[in-house]
């Protein structure tokens, strides 16, 4: 039998209206009793109505969050920063894997806001321009994770990705090479623009040329691609160094260039962005440009708690990089 709000504050002794005031924490309540209430609550073991509670609110206390790959270990830990924040604030997560695909993203973006949730933490997988995508961010309250969304108006919350690429590029120049390629490229996607810029600049800086670039994606058969469209460039010298704009593409340059018999780092050095768990344990380790997934995570779900409460957090917030050198790059080859 469903035991009901009425059914404990007669086992309490009280009113349902202090029984619901005891459940939301809104108004006071002597302590007395309100424990009487809680031991009802105990003894009869009812659980209060999510749907009730919401109606009584305003408010679900619940948000959304959209994600392109759980699977990629950096989206991995900007969802645990998201979920950790938002529990400390009182708020339930719900997580939608988008697979780098529009419609989803616009059947989730669609569901979530007919069930009600609060808000929703958003990181992107789809050209930010898409109209639909606008639409349905816009006027709701929203926050943009890992990616710039130009054109919507939403509280952002990113790498400084411009200054992650600029670094890489600053590394592989240290150790003397001259002839690069970039790998992973997606420029739909401003964070990967940014890097690929910010890599370009440098380069072009020191060497008087751009680096090669080859088109791709964020998963590690996109990297082997990428690595074994090289390979002549790399076996003859022209291309001694490659940045992968994510770890998961430099892993797959890594494998790609040993099954084609070419040493990391002796022949080519590899260089990674994120600093995933597994650019740790890849071999050789990975050199990589670290960003802080989980604290963008935090620090978005903080924006979007703020957001609800009736604060106006900062609009865009970029967190810091760092270079992480490990066993993937070397000084370069002499005969480049």
């Amino acid at each position: 039998m469903t035991v009901s709000i009425a059914d404990v504050a007669q086992r309490a002794g009280v009113s349902r209206t202090t029984v619901s005031h005891v459940l939301s924490g809104n108004r006071p309540v002597s302590a007395a009793a309100a424990e009487r209430v809680r031991s009802a609550m105990a003894e009869l073991r009812y659980v209060p109505s999510r749907a009730a509670q919401s109606l009584a609110l305003g408010s679900t206390r619940t948000i959304g969050l959209l994600v392109p790959d759980i699977s990629n270990g950096f989206f991995a830990d900007l969802a645990k920063g998201v979920e950790a924040t938002s529990i400390e604030n009182g708020f339930n997560v719900l997580l939608c894997n988008t697979g780098w695909n529009l419609e989803r993203e616009v059947f989730y973006l669609e569901t979530l806001r007919s069930r009600a949730v609060d808000g929703v933490v958003y990181a992107s997988g789809s050209p930010p321009a898409a109209s639909k995508l606008a639409e349905l961010l816009s006027g709701f309250p929203a926050v943009a994770v890992d990616e710039a969304l130009p054109g919507v108006s939403v509280t952002s919350v990113l790498s400084k990705n411009r200054q992650g690429g600029r670094v890489a590029a600053d590394h592989l120049l240290s150790l003397g090479h001259r002839g690069a390629a970039v790998v992973g490229v997606n420029t739909h996607l401003a964070s990967n623009a940014q890097r690929l810029n910010g890599f370009q600049t440098q380069w072009r800086k020191a060497t008087g040329r751009r680096a090669l670039v080859v088109n791709g994606s964020f998963d590690e058969e996109s990297g082997a691609h990428g690595a074994r469209a090289l390979l002549t460039k790399i076996r003859s010298g022209e291309v001694t160094a490659i940045f992968a704009t994510n770890d998961l593409g430099a892993l797959g340059v890594i494998s790609a260039l040993r099954d084609a018999g070419i040493n990391v780092p002796r022949d080519c050095s590899v260089v990674g962005f994120d600093d995933s768990l597994a650019a740790r344990h890849a071999n050789p380790p990975l050199t990589t440009v670290r960003q802080d997934a989980a604290g963008m995570g935090a620090r978005a779900a903080e924006a979007l708690v703020a957001q609800l409460s009736g604060s106006a957090p900062d609009p865009k917030t970029a967190l810091p990089i760092q270079l992480i050198v490990r066993a993937s790059t070397a000084t370069a080859p002499a005969n480049q």
